[in-house]
């Protein structure tokens, strides 16, 4: 735990309890602050008191007796509208900050030499925060990995000279960290998400331009450059810290770019390192090369050499349940993609292999599966579970051979068999499927160890987890 005790001796507010609220409230109470705990479901509330915490109805409460608002990241601060306590607050003319805000302020305070590296991004932010810690440990660093990621901040290892600290932050944590300087910042890619938080693709944009806002001189950005919004970002980030471009297909001038699953360090328009990604199974597809490529550069912003990092990208063992290689049975590899919900998601999946037995479906997203007809001449047939199995029938039509299996047991059974018949030299059995799992189990990771549980239980599987 981090203690935070610039609010020693001051009463405070915390609206949210879940994983960050409740690290934030030991964390502030650990450092002397007076705090008083909400959350607007019966359940949270009950966490709190079970923890220990002071809970009380804060609707009801003078928000002048606080010196602050602390308030969790999935609870709207702006649009579609502030939630009642940001109103409150705002009336009483104090201020409204997350567990991030703490966290800065807290090192800053602590005098401590320590680093922050900060990723964010609409897609690949996890696989590249994992990366950044993996590379950055594998060369003998003291990391601490946190953020949205899973581990609260304020969870994390005290401060201490030397430590690094890998950051995760979504859009709705930036938005409640006005300190934010990490001393290395990437930001990944920008498509629409969160509208509904943040009012339109320009305010989503600028919300997430805000992690390079306060870079100190020695300081380093990392950015990618493939999509408009983050092109249009990065002509404004003119330093004083040095910035690093990323790209997939196209070179820069200073930074990595990736091509053929090889990653070309750049420097004035000259290539002065590079790291091979081939056979590296967790990073592989074009999606993963970009996630290895701003990985690579917070890397070498740190001063850990290309030979050292070129081991690292090796030893990657990728996140659970995001492309995550199960096992193999002779020629057949299972590919548990569960955490792509969507069909955006899906498709960096179905880009990645040439032979595809797909396990798709769930409670489908708006949409369903459109976007993805440019992947179907790689997909041998699709197998159909959950709720959308008619809708997603139904979007297909003609065009893949499909089979309705109602559940995923039945799916990977049949999705075994016919991939063990296939003439192709790496035929996958790929669970990506584009959809929420609520129709059948409490959350993707759920549905992502059931069938990985399917897989290990099948004669002749080999398994590819350590």
């Amino acid at each position: 735990m981090i203690p935070v005790t610039i609010f020693a001796g001051r009463k405070l507010a915390v609206v949210g309890a879940g994983l960050s609220g409740l690290a934030t409230a030991r964390s502030l109470q650990e450092g002397g602050a007076d705090v008083v705990l909400w959350d607007d479901k019966e359940a949270g509330r009950a966490q709190a008191a079970e923890a220990g915490f002071a809970v009380e109805d804060l609707s009801e409460a003078d928000f002048g007796a606080f010196a602050a608002l602390i308030l969790a990241p999935g609870i709207p601060l702006t649009h579609p509208e502030p939630h009642w306590s940001v109103k409150k607050a705002r009336a009483a003319g104090i201020e409204v900050i997350g567990d991030v805000e703490l966290f800065f302020r807290a090192r800053e305070a602590s005098g401590i030499d320590c680093k922050v590296v900060a990723i964010t991004g609409t897609n690949g932010k996890s696989t590249t925060t994992a990366l950044t810690a993996h590379l950055l440990e594998s060369a003998g660093r003291d990391v601490a990995l946190g953020g949205n990621i899973g581990n609260a901040v304020l969870d994390l290892a005290p401060f201490a000279p030397g430590r690094v600290y890998v950051l995760e932050l979504s859009s709705y944590q930036i938005d409640l960290t006005p300190s934010l300087k990490p001393d290395a910042a990437a930001l990944l890619n920008i498509t629409p998400d969160h509208l509904d938080r943040h009012g339109s693709l320009d305010g989503y944009a600028s919300v997430k331009a805000r992690i390079f806002a306060q870079l100190a001189p020695d300081a380093t950005a990392v950015i990618g450059v493939d999509d408009v919004p983050c092109r249009a970002i990065a002509e404004t980030l003119q330093g004083p810290y040095a910035v690093k471009r990323i790209s997939i297909g196209q070179t820069v001038q200073n930074g990595v770019w990736a091509s053929d699953a090889t990653l070309m360090e750049m420097e004035g328009g000259k290539e002065v390192a590079r790291a091979d990604l081939a056979g590296i199974g967790s990073l592989r597809g074009a999606h993963n090369w970009q996630n290895a490529a701003t990985a690579y550069a917070l890397a070498r912003s740190q001063g850990v050499a290309p030979d050292v990092l070129q081991e690292g990208l090796r030893s990657f063992g990728g996140l659970a349940h995001r492309m995550e290689q199960v096992a193999k049975a002779g020629k057949v590899l299972f590919v548990n993609d569960s955490k792509a919900t969507n069909a955006d998601a899906a498709g960096k999946a179905l880009g990645s292999f040439d032979t595809i037995y797909w396990i798709v479906g769930g409670v489908a997203k708006e949409g369903g599966l459109a976007g993805l007809e440019p992947f179907y001449p790689r997909i041998a047939r699709a197998y159909l579970i959950g709720e959308a199995s008619d809708a997603f029938a139904g979007q297909l039509g003609d065009a893949i051979s499909h089979v309705a299996c109602e559940t995923l047991d039945r799916a990977v059974e049949l999705a075994a068999a016919d991939a063990s018949q296939s003439q192709a030299d790496e035929p996958v059995v790929l669970l990506s499927p584009a959809c929420a799992s609520f129709d059948q189990y409490p959350n993707f990771a759920k549905r992502g160890d059931a069938f990985k549980e399917l897989v290990m239980q099948r004669n002749g599987v080999t398994s590819l987890s350590e």
